[in-house]
């Protein structure tokens, strides 16, 4: 399962970062899903390594600009390029109107199939390689997290068994694998004695923007990775004099350690850290640190991320481009 980072900025875009978009593919698929769609994020796109003729669907976790305003110029680029493979789009009430607006104000005919559907929390929604829930956080506009938990993988052969019996890797491997009965040497073999324990899939959380963690409560537990936004550090959310319902890096990490989420990014970084300011991002690695005791990154645009069964990779960034390993 790998995830690229698209936007990781709150609110605005800056020069370090865009705001909010995230990619996520998985092993051995032909498509990609995009989770919220921040202004920029096609240009973005264009400097990664995906392309919009794989883009399946999209997700968009609230209706705040920094997570959907680029969804115009993204269909419209979709069209430009002659990518028709059809696009559905997952969001909250209103995110229709929005979208059908602005389709018939600029009179753009996209030349594709566009799905719209607007979720309630609770919804579940099952897709080729995995299962998404829909979840409710705390902001000021009705915000949502999705959970995925990626299919169980339930057909691997015991091939160390089969050879013991003297059978080699073969066509009559595949017939087992599809739950068929084969004959070898005689002996009608019962495919069920030959398969090891089912795989668990991977479970993930994506979550918008959101002042409260811990509501995820039991989705939490033993999750394989959390992705959640980390707009301050405490000290700066204190001193502010209008407080926003954003989470703030102790309150993200105590609530991923009492869970024991596996690993943690955090991203929605404040603008005011950054690599070059008396804030720094340092602060915000640190602060999540002293509460968390798993894996942990804070993502920068263009990472690159592959969750593995044993644990979470950052592949080597190398600049505004990404390139693959």
């Amino acid at each position: 399962m790998k995830l690229i980072f698209l936007g990781t900025s709150a609110g605005k875009p800056t020069k370090e970062r865009n705001v909010s978009a995230l990619g996520l593919e998985f092993d051995q698929d032909s498509k990609w899903y995009l989770f919220d769609c921040g202004e920029g994020t096609q240009r973005q796109i264009i400097h990664s390594r995906l392309s919009f003729a794989k883009l399946s669907t999209i997700f968009i976790t609230h209706l705040h600009g920094d997570h959907y305003y680029g969804l115009p110029g993204l269909l419209s680029t979709k069209k430009l390029d002659a990518t028709l493979r059809p696009l559905t789009i997952y969001g909250p009430s209103g995110i229709r109107e929005f979208v059908e607006c602005t389709i018939d104000t600029s009179q753009k005919h996209l030349g594709y199939s566009l799905e719209i559907i607007e979720y309630m929390y609770g919804d579940e929604f099952v897709f080729d390689k995995f299962l998404l829930k829909v979840l409710p956080l705390v902001h000021s506009k009705e915000s949502a997290a999705f959970y995925i938990k990626e299919n169980d993988i339930n057909n691997k052969l015991d091939e160390e068994k089969l050879r013991k019996i003297g059978l080699e890797p073969s066509p009559l491997y595949g017939e087992l694998k599809m739950g068929s009965s084969v004959t070898f040497e005689g002996k009608k073999l019962d495919p069920k004695q030959f398969m090891l324990e089912a795989t668990a899939g991977r479970t993930v959380i994506i979550a918008g923007d959101n002042s409260t963690p811990g509501i995820l409560d039991n989705y939490l537990e033993n999750l394989d990775l959390l992705v959640h936004e980390c707009t301050f550090t405490q000290e700066v959310y204190d001193n502010l004099e209008k407080k926003f319902l954003h989470t703030t890096a102790k309150d993200l990490g105590i609530a991923a350690q009492k869970k024991h989420v596996k690993n943690l990014i955090a991203n929605h970084i404040n603008p005011r850290y950054t690599n070059s300011s008396p804030l720094t991002i340092e602060m915000v690695y640190d602060e999540i640190k002293s509460n968390y005791e798993g894996n942990l990154f804070i993502a920068n645009d263009f990472d690159v991320y592959y969750l593995y069964r044993n644990g979470l990779s950052l592949m080597p960034n190398t600049g505004r481009y990404v390139t693959s390993k």
